[in-house]
């Protein structure tokens, strides 16, 4: 099998991901291998709910498609 994609989701209040978002995109793809074109990072907020929107953590999920 070969990564065909990556796409994940931080969910974070703080620190505001942004500005690393191109960093953190370059490397994922070096660590798999990839071209950074097959990688998509989006961060988002909980609004206020549950242990992420209380920073008392960071979750993250990820779903790679493979061919």
């Amino acid at each position: 099998y070969h990564i065909g994609n990556i796409d994940a989701t931080v969910l974070a209040q703080q620190p505001k991901l942004k500005g690393h978002i191109a960093a953190m995109r370059q490397r994922i793809a070096d660590a798999c291998e990839v071209d950074i074109a097959a990688v998509s990072i989006k961060a988002t907020t909980e609004e206020g709910l549950g242990f992420t929107g209380t920073m008392q953590g960071i979750a993250a999920h990820a779903v790679c498609m493979l061919t």
